[in-house]
């Protein structure tokens, strides 16, 4: 069986980076990945301005707190002033360009204005509470980098240096497949030895968060002849295909056999825990590269949530052009035992406390779902380790598989 790194390291390896290249308005880029980088158009600030309310005035005006100004304007944000002459100051506003002459501005809480007199209680250092020309961009600078995932504060910087529109990847297209007899649709009766088809809104709900724009195929009954027709079908207008279930060694489990009938089988198996029977290949020419990638997780509820976030989301990711695909881990102290250790690399539900400690999940089991609910990351425990308590664990938070 290939390891986490090595079965993750594969499917990087194979990942083809869409080209299309769609142009949106900035407001409608948010969770997009950047297609190219991006320059400023203006400099920011176009002059030098006041970082709070205040006064502003020249420096060398001023010998001592005992020193007296002249207020002789007052210059609110999105007006100018005219220049200063020696020994006058400016009263000014947040935003506010600073006028000719002034290079420094004294807070108001320091000093005092009585009439158009201005008297210092401390001063400032020269230079002060001013924001300097082209201190956050200078025109022609680059301000956003090609394969950047957007988030709010990019599309801010976006319009604040004079950009209206961003050239994005296409999202991936991903045909989403359920697979097994004993699911049943969400508000349909649930007979006996049935289950809702929970997995079909968790995956979809992935792909999203992801950007991708999924075509959900319903539920895939365990027969090897369908399941051939859907992979087939799904192919032929997707980037990828998904699949939930039928990717073990049961007698009813077709989606191993179905790729090696109609495509190219990688890898199947993989050592981690939860997740084991992950398989991935592609579905189309058998003797080529550019067939369909498909990747099927386990049916497992918490084994396809896991092995989404650690081989899925980055594939999804890297195939939009993003090149940090690595979640970034903690290491922090263990609260709990766990003194069963398994042979493959877990991930282990946790969440933690407020002490700063990692706590585990009671039930590591891989059907209980609530245990992603109730945590808030994964404790990635090496092949062979039992945890003690106190022990320094490596502790991935859910917020760094979301984070690019």
């Amino acid at each position: 069986m290939l390891t986490a790194s090595e079965a993750l390291s594969q499917l990087l390896g194979s990942v083809s980076t869409i080209q299309d290249v769609e142009t949106l308005p900035v407001s409608q880029t948010n969770g997009r990945v950047l297609a190219q980088a991006q320059y400023a158009c203006v400099t920011v600030p176009d002059t030098d301005n006041s970082a709070m309310d205040g006064y502003a005035f020249r420096y060398d005006d001023v010998a001592d707190t005992a020193s007296v100004l002249t207020i002789t304007q007052r210059i609110p944000a999105g007006a100018t002033g005219v220049p200063l002459g020696k020994g006058e100051a400016a009263r000014i506003f947040t935003g506010a360009p600073l006028p000719e002459g002034a290079d420094t501005v004294v807070r108001q809480e320091w000093c005092l204005a009585e009439g158009n007199r201005l008297s210092f209680l401390r001063l400032p250092e020269k230079g002060e509470a001013v924001r300097h020309a082209g201190e956050q961009a200078k025109k022609g600078d680059p301000v956003l980098m090609a394969g950047t995932r957007l988030r709010s504060q990019h599309l801010g910087v976006a319009v604040t240096v004079g950009l209206t529109h961003l050239p994005v990847v296409r999202k991936p297209k991903v045909a989403l497949l359920c697979t097994g007899d004993e699911l049943v649709k969400p508000g349909e009766p649930l007979p006996p030895g049935k289950v809702y088809n929970s997995n079909c809104y968790m995956l979809r709900g992935l792909l999203e968060d992801f950007g991708c724009e999924v075509s959900d195929f319903g539920i895939v009954p365990d027969d090897f002849r369908t399941t051939c027709r859907y992979f087939v079908q799904a192919a032929a207008e997707h980037d990828l295909i998904l699949t939930s279930g039928g990717a073990s060694v049961g007698e009813e489990d077709h989606v191993k056999h179905a790729i090696e009938t109609e495509g190219r089988l990688h890898f199947w198996k993989i050592a981690v825990k939860p997740g084991k029977p992950l398989v991935y290949g592609e579905i189309g020419r058998q003797s080529s590269d550019d067939g369909t990638a498909i990747i099927g997780l386990p049916g497992n509820p918490v084994s396809g949530f896991v092995t989404f976030l650690l081989f899925v989301r980055p594939y999804l990711l890297a195939m939009q052009g993003v090149t940090d695909v690595t979640p970034k881990a903690l290491l922090l102290p263990c609260a709990s035992a766990y003194p069963k250790a398994d042979e493959r690399n877990e991930f282990l539900r946790a969440r933690i406390n407020g002490n700063g400690e990692v706590e585990l999940f009671g039930n590591q089991g891989s059907g209980i779902l609530s245990s992603a609910v109730w945590g808030d990351g994964l404790v990635d425990n090496p092949p062979g380790h039992a945890i003690r308590p106190g022990e320094t664990v490596r502790f991935i938070p859910f917020s760094e598989f979301w984070r690019p």
